[in-house]
């Protein structure tokens, strides 16, 4: 996990997804075309929370969030997503 220069604002985190699975559980090979998107990754950045709701997330927890939360963004060539903390749904 690199440490990156952009600080989420309010409830948001930045999530760096997890890589697409290249193969099923049995060994067969996704082509690229195929794979579905990531729905979990790991917290690289949080904002400050609201004023009456502080955030439950801290950087580096493991999460999952719905499949299409968030907003994907590229920054110094990797790939994130922003999303609200409301959108994560668990942290594993």
């Amino acid at each position: 996990m690199a440490q990156v220069n952009v600080k989420p604002l309010a409830d948001r985190v930045l999530v760096e997804p997890a890589a697409a699975e290249q193969k099923t559980a049995g060994g067969i090979i996704i082509p690229d075309t195929a794979k579905e998107k990531p729905q979990k990754g790991i917290v690289v950045a949080i904002g400050n929370g609201k004023k009456d709701e502080p955030l439950t997330v801290k950087v580096g927890d493991q999460v999952l969030y719905g499949k299409y939360s968030g907003t994907e963004i590229n920054f110094d060539g990797k790939d994130y997503l922003i999303m609200r903390e409301s959108d994560i749904l668990a942290v594993i």
